[in-house]
């Protein structure tokens, strides 16, 4: 390779801090007109079966105006490729063991139909009928075997029950023995609603529940056991890099755990996969970077509560390298799932 002269490097140089000085709004305008090529593994979507049901019994929370036209506007504006659609929290917790499967079948047969007729612009996280283990080993079947599902959504708890509890023992073992993807969404857990007044759960509670089902799996043993599961925790990890030191030290204390953990705390947490999404700031980076290499951090934007673009100028605020930015946007997500390569 002819070596890069220095009239050369200058030049370049030159072009790339002009590009840095660019307004923000002007930088935006350039991406949107470069070919999409993140890949948003943390993108909600309320699909027409879902909406009807939370609509039927007044459940707040998710937002009842999506459309796959919004999806792709927003994901345009800021070069996404692909976005990983996934029911976001209560998911199918408000239903009954007769009701979520139903429910969850409807949710993910209308997934799929928008996955196939989107050429490429959306994949699939299938929601489960959890807590209904019956019922989730047998959507786990139908969503991996007959729709393609690049892999399957679980919240982070069911009432007071966390990933790594073993009424889920059967759910893990299955996914394991698939080698699946688990993406994670926080919610809250039946102890912890409506602590502070005025303080909605989503601004602390879902960080912290996070950490509870991370600290489930490691603690439980269940993720020394189920290896060949790729877990992709919410929004950095939540509170969990902050609190590293204490989960580290744990086993040191109670020494009935080190078993449960034989590679150690530090290993189980840098095999994880975390998203972006509301972490895309230097607080949150700054921890997470320290805890795990960037081959375990995939780009996630929480649309629609969050825009795609807020979280392209976060992590380009943050002073990544390019390769650090191509393999957090992209290359990551790409590993874990080969169909998004083309």
């Amino acid at each position: 390779m002819e070596p890069i002269g220095r009239r050369q490097f200058l030049t370049g140089t030159a072009m790339l801090g002009a590009r840095a000085l660019l307004p923000w709004h002007e930088a935006e305008a350039q991406m949107s007109t470069a070919k999409p090529h993140r890949i948003d593994v943390h993108h909600h979507h309320t699909p027409p079966p879902y909406l009807a049901a939370i609509t039927a019994r007044n459940i707040p929370g998710p937002v009842r105006d999506w459309t796959p036209e919004k999806s792709i506007a927003d994901m345009d504006r800021a070069g996404v490729a692909t976005a990983m659609t996934s029911i976001t929290t209560p998911a199918m917790r408000f239903l009954d063991d007769a009701d979520a499967p139903k429910l969850a079948r409807a949710c993910n047969d209308y997934t799929a139909r928008l996955v196939a007729d989107s050429r490429g612009r959306f994949g699939m996280f299938a929601v489960m009928p959890m807590p209904y283990v019956e019922g989730t080993l047998r959507e786990i079947a139908y969503a991996l075997d007959t729709l393609k599902a690049d892999g399957i959504a679980l919240l982070t708890s069911y009432s007071d029950k966390w990933l790594g509890d073993p009424t889920f023992t059967p759910v893990m073992e299955e996914l394991n023995r698939r080698r699946a993807i688990v993406y994670t969404h926080p919610t809250t857990a039946n102890c912890c609603g409506n602590l502070i007044p005025d303080v909605p759960e989503s601004i602390i509670e879902w960080g912290t529940d996070t950490t509870r089902t991370i600290a489930s799996l490691v603690f439980s043993g269940a993720a020394a056991r189920f290896r060949d599961v790729k877990l992709i925790f919410s929004h950095g990890g939540g509170t969990l890099p902050f609190l590293t030191e204490r989960f580290v030290r744990l086993p040191q204390i109670n020494k009935s755990l080190a078993a449960r953990v034989p590679n150690g705390v530090e290993a189980e947490l840098k095999r994880f996969y975390y998203d972006t999404a509301q972490a895309a700031h230097p607080y949150a980076l700054a921890s997470l970077t320290r805890l795990i290499p960037v081959s375990q951090i995939v780009f996630g934007t929480d649309f629609p509560y969050r825009t795609a673009i807020d979280h392209v100028k976060g992590l380009t605020d943050y002073g990544f390298s390019a390769n650090d930015l191509q393999a957090i946007d992209r290359d990551n997500a790409v590993r874990l799932m080969p169909r998004l390569k083309a």
